[in-house]
């Protein structure tokens, strides 16, 4: 919950006198003035417990006890209780108190004491509590702070040096910030626009650095991959549909879309032939929209034992929440969550329907980018309006696309450009190549070029390196004119152009990226 349903929420509780009141947050410091602050509009006192300065009066700070020890501070709790109505005490370092332990049973004692003098234990902490402890209260979850909060955060940070330092921020760049830092916690938000000021300005090129600040905060995280993206070294053509789409949809990512009361982009699904850049989509993606790029890989979370995979997914989707706006790629979604037939302990079901859940439930800034190739594994679930924004279909590439990837491939190898002549004849036998083909042909040729120089290189061979491939579409024809077939009921073309024309008819539908 964010600040205000967490202060209405403590003030309820504290005017009922629960006796055991939870606050589960990271933020220590936060929850602790909001604390004081809930007391102060209710003109009630208490005390708070710190290993750093014992117990203080929560309101004035002063001193109270300077045994600085919890199990001092439990028995000091225990003697105010003893003597008067209504104490309300706040402790911030509760250890060993997940399961039944020695301290838990202190703990509850001065809890049950609690509840007969009218008082209240508080007790922020990360940690679970041990259940004997939790039934005798409630508990509150503080979150991060959210989009609005943040917005404060970070106008009265830089506000404080409008006239000192260079600020080229407006509104909807201040807006940007605040989603982008959305997820961190207060200090951390503090400290990254405090560093970016400290360096003299604050410019509006400044995004990548904010984001490459919060990069930094969740790098250890722990379900999803980070995937480095470096958008001035891709070179991306084809694919006009999906890119239009796209760009119709980037501002939408971190606009504030609660007035008009719309969500924003949860991402697409592609599907289509294996090697025709479906994943390479991804990076483009997150470098046009100028996120980070995370990898969810579904087939590493499957652990062995009973809950241990679902667990383990939503701890990376929970991941993916706290670094958004970000793209979360899963690559080949079929492999994780698709309906093999084997799976008699229902963890795939489970799985599938938390991912689901979550996919239509979560509000971060998660826009995600599945992949998938055997389009008969992909639960129908999935496939249902709702869930992805769109489903794509890519294709092979068509004459026009082959001579651009070609092209391309040839260019970043460092090669001689081929003359026109070749290069139509090199498009001529790619007949049917996927992206990923076309690859490997102009690899072997700058693989030559760099084992015995350029002089190496001739036309005859890239002709022979052409002629070794043997692409997909001709060793397996009736797999995918089965995938097109699915494709043309089921997706969007990613061109716009109809699924299957891949000779000479004008296409726009291929990606190629380099980088």
């Amino acid at each position: 919950m964010n600040t205000n349903e967490f202060l209405e929420t403590f003030e309820r509780y504290y005017k009922a006198r629960i006796p055991f009141i939870l606050v589960q947050t990271s933020e220590r410091t936060r929850a602790i003035d909001l604390i004081r602050q809930a007391c102060e509009r209710l003109s009630a006192g208490g005390y708070v417990h710190t290993l750093s300065g014992g117990t203080c009066d929560l309101v004035s700070r002063r001193s109270v006890n300077e045994d600085r020890s919890v199990i001092g501070a439990i028995e000091f709790a225990t003697q105010l209780m003893q003597q008067r109505q209504n104490v309300t005490f706040v402790l911030t370092e509760v250890d060993e108190v997940e399961t039944d332990t020695a301290f838990s049973r202190q703990l509850l004692d001065t809890v049950i004491l609690a509840a007969e003098k009218g008082g209240s234990i508080v007790a922020v902490t990360t940690k679970p509590i041990w259940s004997q402890l939790q039934r005798q209260g409630m508990a509150l979850t503080l979150s991060p702070p959210d989009q609005d909060e943040m917005l404060g955060i970070l106008l009265e940070q830089i506000n404080a040096y409008r006239g000192t330092v260079p600020i080229e921020w407006d509104h909807q760049d201040e807006v940007r910030a605040a989603t982008t830092l959305a997820g961190v916690t207060k200090i951390e938000a503090e400290n990254i626009i405090a560093t970016m000021i400290a360096r003299g300005a604050i410019r509006k090129s400044d995004f990548a650095e904010l984001n490459r600040a919060k990069d930094s905060i969740f790098s250890d995280i722990s379900g999803i991959e980070r995937v480095e993206v470096r958008s001035d070294n891709l070179q991306v053509g084809g694919l006009s549909g999906l890119q239009r789409w796209l760009e119709r949809k980037r501002p939408l990512l971190t606009a504030d879309l609660r007035e008009r009361g719309i969500r924003q982009p949860r991402g697409v699904l592609l599907v289509g032939v294996p090697g025709c850049g479906k994943s390479l989509s991804a990076k483009a993606i997150a470098g046009r929209f100028e996120v980070p790029l995370y990898r969810l890989d579904l087939a590493n979370l499957m652990g062995m034992y009973v809950g241990q995979s679902e667990g383990r997914l939503r701890e990376a989707l929970e991941a993916a929440d706290r670094v958004s706006p970000c793209v979360l790629w899963i690559d080949e979604i079929e492999k994780g969550l698709g309906a093999t037939g084997m799976d008699s302990s229902g963890v795939t079901t489970r799985m599938i329907g938390q991912f689901l859940f979550w996919l239509q439930e979560s509000t971060a800034r998660v826009f995600v980018v599945a992949t998938a190739n055997d389009v008969s594994k992909l639960p129908p679930e999935l496939l249902r309006r709702g869930r992805f924004d769109e489903l794509f279909f890519v294709d092979l590439p068509t004459v026009e696309e082959r001579a651009d990837i070609i092209t391309l491939y040839v260019k970043r190898g460092r090669l001689d450009p081929l003359p026109i002549e070749v290069l139509a004849e090199l498009v001529q036998m790619s007949e049917g190549f996927a992206g990923a083909d076309l690859e490997a042909a102009v690899k072997d040729v700058v693989e030559e070029a760099f084992l015995n120089g350029d002089a190496a290189v001739t036309h005859d061979l890239y002709r022979r390196s052409f002629a070794n491939i043997v692409p997909l579409s001709k060793t397996s024809p009736e797999r995918i004119e089965a995938i097109r077939a699915w494709g043309r009921e089921r997706a969007v073309p990613a061109s716009g152009q109809p699924i299957g024309q891949v000779g000479n008819a004008p296409t726009g539908r291929r990606s190629v990226l380099i980088g």
